[in-house]
């Protein structure tokens, strides 16, 4: 009963200081940026108060996702460095429990706080971010969404299964040009059964039309032959006008994981680089996963005799984080510029984190 009431003791500490901290921590991004941006918008763009609220409200999510981490260390640092302080670690170390068991609650929070913000940063910082987006280009900066873009995908889906996919290298908004086209077509079976190459596509108001390419009909059984035709001109068979097509695609921030890999999927089948795309896919889950790590780095810090303040534990904090960061920062360049597979480059800084948690704890609880 008494270890109960401990873990209920140091879970209440630990999550009052957490929410403090994202709320300390979200003011900072939110004072240093997002207010700095919606002052630029009233000031350029005239931007109404319907719109400037909306641009607050949807910026919030990405904001707060970033302060998950940094919450959680600070509040291990701040709870831990407290007990410590006031003699409450001794004198539960004096009733015979073991550090682990001390830290244990601390440990599990993280955890639970790294599966929350994984599931929050695939399900609403998505679907934040394109709102975010739509309403600066379209309410705000009062576009018409004519703008060039690079790698367009259009899908047609029936139920669960794609039965025509289209891809672009690039659209040209001064043209109406879509580029380097690619169209494939799927059975009932999920294999693709014709496939149509060409330069580029025009929009002549109401159809794309195709030039200089080439139609393979692909066999769907051993044996059949294949069939190839090059063609000069050929009606690219989707629906979506220039602006439709410019609205459906989106950032990689504003897709989920699982619109990420099917993303990857199809670029890489043009033979396109997508470890820009890969290191933002894995990127969804090593920053949630850095509360865990952080836990595990802030109990045993918490109890170092040199951290009798508050103000101690939160200079450690930044100076961790500061660190931190810029080992993702590292990781993020090695990946997308391919110097390293992107998964390994992009774990660097949560391994580094593994190995100095795993360290200091053995030193915590000798």
């Amino acid at each position: 009963m008494r270890l109960r009431i401990l873990d209920k003791y140091i879970f209440r500490e630990v999550v009052l200081t957490f929410a403090f901290s994202i709320c300390a921590f979200s003011a900072v991004f939110i004072g240093s940026g997002t207010l700095f941006k919606i002052a630029r918008y009233i000031t350029d763009y005239g931007a109404s108060l319907q719109a400037v609220v909306k641009i607050f409200i949807f910026g919030l999510p990405g904001v707060v996702i970033w302060t998950f981490p940094m919450s959680m260390l600070l509040a291990t640092l701040l709870t831990f460095g407290r007990l410590s302080s006031n003699s409450e670690i001794t004198a539960m170390k004096s009733c015979g429990i073991s550090f682990s068991r001390i830290a244990m609650p601390a440990i599990v929070i993280g955890f639970i706080v790294s599966m929350g913000a994984i599931a929050f940063n695939e399900y609403v910082v998505p679907w934040a971010n394109t709102a975010y987006r739509n309403v600066l280009y379209y309410e705000i900066e009062g576009n018409n969404g004519m703008k060039s873009q690079e790698h367009i995908i259009l899908k047609e889906i029936n139920g669960d299964k794609i039965q025509r996919l289209a891809y672009a290298r690039r659209y040209d908004a001064e043209v109406q040009q879509l580029q380097g086209i690619t169209l494939q077509e799927f059975g009932d079976d999920g294999k693709v059964t014709h496939v149509e190459n060409a330069d580029y596509a025009e929009w002549n108001g109401d159809i794309w039309t195709m030039h200089n390419g080439m139609i393979y009909d692909i066999a769907s059984e051993e044996g059949k032959g294949e069939h190839t035709v090059r063609f000069k001109t050929q009606v690219l068979p989707i629906s979506a006008n220039p602006k439709q097509i410019v609205r459906e695609q989106k950032d990689p921030e504003e897709l989920t994981m699982k619109e990420l890999r099917a993303q990857i999927d199809i670029m890489k089948t043009q033979y396109v680089d997508t470890n820009k795309l890969e290191a933002e896919l894995y990127q969804r889950v090593t920053v949630p996963m850095a509360s865990l790590i952080f836990a595990l780095i802030g109990v045993p810090l918490g109890l170092q005799p040199t951290r009798n303040s508050s103000s101690a534990g939160f200079a450690i904090s930044v100076i961790i984080i500061f660190f931190y960061y810029a080992l993702m920062t590292m990781g993020n360049a090695l990946a997308r510029s391919g110097t390293l597979p992107p998964l390994l480059a992009v774990w660097i800084p949560n391994l580094v984190g593994i190995v100095a948690g795993i360290v200091l704890i053995r030193r915590a609880a000798r």
